[in-house]
């Protein structure tokens, strides 16, 4: 199996690679068309990138290519659309980095109340400004707005606990019994989450519902002189109206994300978000820890393996969620050559599309299988009878799934 590595991973991951038997070209230095001009030279069966984008071109590039592996969580960098169009599978690697980032999340939660960017800049600027920069509220007994309970919303939690901080969490998918096993506050809405909350942190997907999310509205919501963390994606928050809320409320803001990042080869950043001087700003570095890095390598090579093993890709995110079967035929036949393709071709002949399918074979001499097929309409009584007349049919029935 030939792989292209388009990132820089954890040097034990092209060893680990090879060691399954994979051919592995590393090259984190290619982007855009070098990329492309590899895909086309390689033509590898799997990519593994990080923040390097996959686009359509690329994916055409590369006829052979069935895996997509993002070494992080989410796939905003991959067109997963054309992936799925091509039938490639997209997967990527959750949770891997959900420490780090919860790490970043508290440092920039105590920097923000205890300014310590602010005294190590005036330290070495030959200021001692004790007066100016002693002066913080603490931690303990706060509030904290939790958005967004992936696993990198649960590790803050944690954290949260363990400062005594009190958190009021929303999620869609939270309910009453999760949050009370968590130990933290359901809220019905963002909006109910933020009312009142001393400290706001956002670990959301960046998805169309949630760009922009985080606007005037729920940072007016918040407690005047609130600290906003957002180590997610750039863009669900509004910087325009956080720059709005500093001004009017006197919030401050840790980010370690924005809407209008450079690309990797741009060295400048010259936003107005960053001259903000209640704006204390990271470069993307959430997941950047040695820990993470080691994590997401190991789960990368699992990935790999299983794939190769089993032909099935752990974390696939482009796998439809339901089918469009309506009807189960199950073929209990001899496990001999062609049987199953003679029933496949009539299916086909009556115009009936396979969803998915599973043949389990049995032991022993003359063995025989089973076959489950999901279809998209019922075959014909014709069709069915067509099939039951091969001799080396046991037996079938057609089940419908609709309710």
């Amino acid at each position: 199996m030939r792989i292209l590595i388009a990132d820089k991973l954890a040097e034990f991951v092209p060893k680990a690679l090879e060691a399954s038997g994979c051919a592995v070209t590393v090259n984190p230095s290619l982007k855009n068309d070098s990329l492309e001009a590899a895909l086309q030279d390689i033509n590898p069966e799997v990519v593994v990138v990080r923040s390097t984008k996959i686009g359509t071109h690329h994916i055409a590039a590369a006829p052979n290519l069935s895996l997509i592996i993002r070494a992080g969580a989410g796939t905003n960098t991959i067109d997963v659309a054309q992936a799925s169009s091509r039938g490639i599978f997209v997967s990527n690697c959750p949770g891997r980095n959900a420490i780090a980032v919860a790490e970043l999340t508290f440092g920039h939660l105590i920097n923000l109340d205890r300014r310590i960017v602010d005294n190590v800049v005036a330290l070495r600027d030959g200021r001692w400004e004790k007066k100016k920069l002693g002066r913080a509220r603490g931690l303990h007994g706060r509030t904290l707005a939790l958005l967004g309970l992936g696993q990198i919303g649960r590790e803050v939690i944690v954290r949260a606990r363990a400062f005594g901080i009190r958190v009021r969490a929303w999620s869609r998918s939270l309910t009453q019994a999760q949050a009370d096993a968590l130990g933290v506050e359901l809220a019905g809405t963002p909006l109910d989450a933020c009312r009142g909350a001393h400290m706001l942190s956002i670990h959301l997907a960046k998805t169309p519902e949630t760009t922009h999310l985080v606007g005037l509205q729920l940072l007016e919501a918040l407690q005047p002189g609130a600290y906003v963390v957002h180590t997610a994606r750039g863009g669900i928050v509004d910087e325009e109206a956080l720059q709005k809320a500093i001004r009017t409320r006197g919030l401050r803001a840790g980010l370690d994300v924005f809407e209008r990042e450079p690309g990797s080869a741009d060295p400048t950043f010259d936003d107005p978000i960053a001259h903000n001087p209640s704006v204390y700003g990271t470069h993307h570095i959430g997941a950047s820890t040695d820990q993470a890095t080691e994590s997401v390598g190991t789960e990368v090579v699992r990935i790999v393996e299983t794939y190769q093993r089993t032909g099935g890709a752990p974390n696939c995110v482009n796998l439809a969620t339901q089918s469009r079967a309506s009807h189960l035929l199950v073929v209990r036949h001899a496990d001999r050559v062609g049987v199953l393709a003679s029933v496949l071709e009539a299916l086909r002949e009556d115009d009936v599309n396979v969803q998915e399918m599973e043949n389990v074979v049995f032991r022993g001499e003359g063995s025989a299988a089973v076959a489950r097929i999901q279809v998209n309409s019922p075959p014909s009584p014709l069709t069915v009878d067509r099939i039951q007349d091969s001799p080396y049919i046991l037996s079938t029935s057609l089940v419908s799934m609709e309710r």
